[in-house]
């Protein structure tokens, strides 16, 4: 009762293996690791020394990450590496906040370099925090109400933000302050020419 007169015939039939799954998880890694590696040439091109730091930086969050993972023993399924190359385009933007603060200070010949670092961390960290605040709630109500694949994605997604904060604006910070006293040229750390100077202007 209730059933529709339409014969129905079976046209085609797919089986998926248990391997359907690593080949998605191989792609991901492969794909995150080609995007890194684009990443980190645009970075170098575009803000040379600061990029420099930005991509060791990187490098030092993935090991983070992975040494997260191996402590609290996170299964990095095909979700969770989604969730993990996510987290490093997280990182990636707070770097750009960052410089591009940065290059703005830089204009200002008053400053001395370290106190133009200092302020332009100070003056992105607000974006950085509200825009990484947003992320954490989103991946925390994924987590919640999502189903065991959400989760996974949700997992490496919250660890990797809160990581993302700690390299970008710590470690990232601590290194351009360490080299602000052994830079002569403040064209080293951007390509942008700034406003009133010449490319070799200190």
């Amino acid at each position: 009762m209730g059933a529709l007169p339409v014969p129905i015939e079976l046209s085609s039939v797919q089986t998926i293996g248990a391997t359907l799954g690593a080949e998605a998880k191989t792609g991901g890694l492969i794909a995150g690791i080609v995007g890194l590696a684009a990443v980190a040439l645009f970075l170098i091109i575009r803000y040379r020394l600061a990029g420099l730091i930005a991509v060791i930086t990187l490098a030092l969050y993935i090991a983070m990450m992975l040494s997260t993972f191996k402590v609290f023993g996170v299964v990095l399924t095909a979700a969770g590496v989604a969730g993990f190359i996510l987290s490093i385009g997280m990182a990636v933007d707070a770097n750009v906040l960052i410089f591009e603060r940065l290059n703005e200070e830089l204009q200002d010949k008053s400053k001395s370099l370290r106190q133009a670092i200092e302020d332009g961390f100070s003056r992105a960290w607000p974006s950085i925090r509200d825009g990484n605040l947003s992320s954490l709630i989103t991946g925390v109500i994924l987590y919640w109400i999502g189903t065991s694949l959400l989760r996974g994605f949700s997992v490496t997604f919250i660890i990797g933000i809160i990581i993302s904060v700690i390299s970008a604006v710590f470690v990232t910070r601590t290194a351009l302050l360490a080299i602000s006293g052994s830079v002569t040229k403040r064209s080293w750390l951007m390509t942008t020419t700034f406003k009133g100077t010449s490319a070799n202007n200190k």
